[in-house]
């Protein structure tokens, strides 16, 4: 038995080795034929069969050889078939006839088309059979140096023979194994699952394939193995047994497990922007594949966004402690709680592998546990207390910035890391560390955005006579970035106010930007009182020289696009002017509960050009509540914007203490916690100005009516306690009403409007826009609106539909001076 084991040595199979048993060219008779049929090849075997010597043979046509013309069918699959085998009947040198089992090759020259190559045809010559004793001992000798796992069982599941590789596998001699079933041998669950699998191969005759894991005696892990379960039979096809072959399957179990850990890592980690999440799922992924105890460690000045310093960290590491887990319930192996600072000495895991830069295994011995203690008595006691045996240390680099550190630990798991594991771990890591990393870069642009934007979104509404607003502005919390949303409250002229929202297409910088010069434009341009309409189209033609300008800079096409919705409130009509670009409709509502969303043409959004904008007009009952905002309010993911609109709806239908609760409210009810996109909303209550606040009076286009005015508008004064304002207002109505009789056309009106500045104004019907100028020495005029100018807070020109109004602004407070100038 012990000759059968295995255990001969080479020297000695190749003493055994006999002249005899060398390959006999001669014993098979080859023959060549090129693509025409005609004979180049003959071997001794050839002639040897049929009797002809090569000189003979070669150079004539092979179907000469042929007793009889082939079948049609065959010579037809001879054209496209890459082999052909079969019986054929060959006339002999001496004329008798030979059948034969033919195997002919089609031989494809490299480089030429399919079906035009030479074939190879072989047959083998009958040679005198092996004693069977010989052949008996040949087949022994297979099944017992086998490379596969091999054992017999008869037919009452007992173990017959087994080869040396069983007896290497099992680690028991033949011997001991004879008579016993599997179940009796290995003392496994699965054991009793080969035996069923083994009786179904008896009972049906077929070969069944199973797939088992089994932890071995002697053998300090599991492994994995691929089994084939052949039934036995005799030479009547009488079952007689069952052979077992097993395939150790367990490296390529492991690497598989690796691919699927890595193609897992692929899909779990880096899920969002978020720096702590991302390392969560670096932990998490790894558990229990690849450790039994995961800790994320980032470098603090990381977490803020900024590159550490290049070459070694300091001495001691500090380092953040970001995330972790375990493969235990509550992961009682912490002691560096989430959030955390530690100082980590020179020696220790993590510090070295920051210092080289590489990977490392470690394996804890009582030496280095020592050394533990007495540096880090607390993390001692936690690797005594749950065996930490195994340790794994992964410097964290992207873009040739060192982050971290993630450090991988074993104490449930026997095996101590090996290459693989480093590799895998390699692998895991940094794959984790381009997704920290770019979450660290996306919040560092996010930070430089939000205080790009908030720098460039009114930081405190300026109060108004006209309205009373509040607004917010929520920025997006997804990886797409901070928006381009904005909306302003503009002063205007006559007690008059602007209310603007926008939003500019895209995220980023970028958008924060292009807002912030939009929102500039729209200032602009309201100061110089256009119409909405005739706003849009102004702020329409800088979108688009911005678009050019973008597409010059990079070299490509990059178009730069916005909507807009700009509204004029004015609290003495009552009257509200909206036209918008591309934007979402305003909400209305009433002091009596109403909402409504006014009917306002869409317009073209901003960028495209050439195209026209409407005004809409309407009146507006004092108490009456505007909502603007932007898309991101009333938009969602699984929403219909529908839904959003009613939403807005029920929420401004409900009385509220404050505009400022109301806003809370619409914020609360219409996103979720985690909004998709930036949202604006501004609200704003409408005021009225009524009687006592202005007085109106239509001036005659004669001279004469100048003094006149002036008398009115000083009775005026002092029947609203403002009689300190009447020396400066005599002069300004008596300037801007004579310029209008003498310059202007008829209809020619004063108005005075008491706000928190006293307002002047006069209308006539002309179109001609007043300049300062300064006036000579003996110019009888042009003094007159240097005056105003000089006397005023500040004063101005707007265009109306029937002609244009010059007014002027006086400040009401005590302490400031006539001619104080504020912008």
């Amino acid at each position: 038995m012990n000759a059968m084991t295995g255990s001969d040595t080479a020297g000695d199979d190749r003493a055994a080795w006999q002249p005899d048993d060398l390959i006999d060219e001669s014993a098979t008779a080859r023959a060549e034929v090129d693509p025409h049929g005609i004979v180049t090849g003959w071997s001794e075997g050839a002639r040897r069969l049929l009797g002809y010597p090569s000189t003979e043979i070669i150079g004539r046509p092979a179907a000469s050889l042929l007793a009889g013309e082939p079948p049609v069918e065959t010579l037809r699959s001879l054209k496209t078939l890459p082999r052909w085998n079969g019986a054929a009947t060959l006339r002999h040198r001496d004329g008798h006839h030979l059948a034969v089992n033919l195997l002919a090759h089609r031989v494809e020259p490299d480089g030429e088309d399919k079906g035009g190559g030479e074939w190879l045809l072989v047959c083998p010559l009958a040679r005198p059979p092996s004693p069977p004793p010989h052949d008996d001992a040949l087949v022994m000798w297979a099944f017992t140096r086998s490379p596969v796992t091999t054992a017999l069982y008869d037919t009452g599941l007992r173990l017959r023979r087994a080869n040396a590789d069983m007896e290497r596998v099992i680690g028991l001699p033949e011997a001991a194994m004879q008579g016993l079933r599997v179940s009796e041998i290995v003392v496994d669950p699965e054991s009793d699952r080969t035996e069923r699998i083994m009786r179904r191969a008896l009972e049906t005759g077929e070969q069944q394939h199973l797939q088992q894991s089994l932890h071995l005696a002697g053998h300090e892990s599991p492994s994995v193995w691929t089994t084939l379960l052949t039934p036995v039979r005799d030479a009547e096809g009488t079952i007689r047994g069952v052979l077992l072959s097993a395939y150790d399957m367990t490296e390529e179990h492991l690497a598989r497990g690796r691919l699927a850990l890595l193609n897992e890592a692929s899909i779990r980690i880096g899920s969002t922007l978020d720096l702590a999440r991302t390392a969560q799922e670096l932990a998490d992924v790894a558990i229990p594949q690849l450790a039994d105890f995961v800790t994320v460690d980032l470098l603090p000045a990381i977490e803020g966004g900024d590159d550490p310093r290049a070459g070694s960290p300091p001495s001691p590491v500090m380092l953040r402690r970001v995330a972790y887990q375990s493969v235990l319930e509550g992961c009682p192996e912490v002691v560096v709680e989430r959030g955390t600072v530690a100082a980590y000495p020179d020696d220790s895991t993590a510090a070295r592998c920051l210092t080289t830069g590489r990977p490392l295994i470690e394996n804890v011995t009582a030496a280095a546990m020592d050394r533990v203690a007495s540096q880090t008595p607390d993390r001692a006691e936690r690797m005594r207390r749950y065996g930490f045996h195994s340790v794994l240390a992964v410097p964290m680099r992207a873009r040739g910035i060192t982050l971290g550190v993630a450090t991988f630990s074993r104490h449930r798991n026997p095996e101590p890391f090996a290459q693989d594991d480093l590799l895998l771990g390699e692998e895991i890591t940094a794959r984790a560390a381009v997704c920290i990393d770019n979450a660290r870069r996306y919040g560092r642009e996010r930070r430089i955005s939000l205080t790009l934007q908030s720098s460039l979104l009114p930081q405190r509404l300026p109060p108004q006579a006209a309205v009373e607003v509040a607004s917010r502005y929520l920025p997006a919390s997804t990886q797409a970035g901070i928006g381009g949303d904005w909306f302003d409250v503009i002063p205007l002229s006559g007690a008059r106010v602007a209310l603007v929202v926008g939003d500019v297409v895209g995220h980023g910088i970028q958008a924060s930007a292009a807002m912030g010069r939009l929102r500039t434009a729209v200032r602009t341009l309201a100061d110089v009182d256009l119409p909405p309409d005739e706003l849009l189209t102004h702020l329409d033609d800088m979108v688009v020289r911005l678009s050019a300008e973008a597409d010059i800079a990079a070299g490509v096409v990059g178009e730069i696009g916005a909507t807009c919705l700009y509204a004029v409130y004015d609290p003495v009509s009552r009257r509200c002017a909206m036209a918008r670009a591309g934007h979402p409709v305003p909400a209305l509502a009433t002091p009596d509960g109403a909402v409504v969303f006014p009917d306002i043409p869409a317009g073209p959004p901003l960028g495209l050009g050439g195209l026209p904008f409407e005004v809409t007009e309407i009146e507006l009952t004092e108490g009456s509540i505007l909502a603007l905002y932007t898309d991101g309010l009333i938009e969602a993911r699984g929403r219909d914007i529908d839904d959003g609109l009613d939403a807005l709806r029920k929420v401004l239908a409900r009385p509220t203490s404050s505009l400022e609760n109301t806003c809370d409210t619409v914020l609360q009810t219409l996103l979720p916690d985690h909004p998709a996109d930036d949202a604006a909303l501004l609200m704003a209550r409408t005021r009225a100005l009524d009687e006592a606040h202005v007085a109106t009076w239509d001036v005659p286009p004669d001279p004469a009516a100048v003094a006149e005015t002036r008398k009115n508008a000083t009775r005026q004064l002092s029947a609203w306690g403002l009689d300190e304002a009447a020396f400066v207002t005599e002069l300004v109505v008596s300037e801007l009403v004579t310029n209008a009789i003498r310059y202007g056309g008829a209809p020619i009106q004063l108005r005075l409007i008491r706000d928190r500045n006293l307002i002047c104004e006069v209308s006539d019907a002309s179109n001609t826009t007043p300049h300062l100028r300064r006036a000579r020495t003996f110019d009888e005029g042009g003094r007159g609106l240097l005056l105003v100018a000089q006397l005023t807070q500040a004063w101005g020109t707007r265009q109306t539909y029937t002609g244009k109004t010059i007014w002027a602004e006086q400040s009401l407070s005590p302490h400031a001076s006539p001619s104080t100038k504020t912008d």
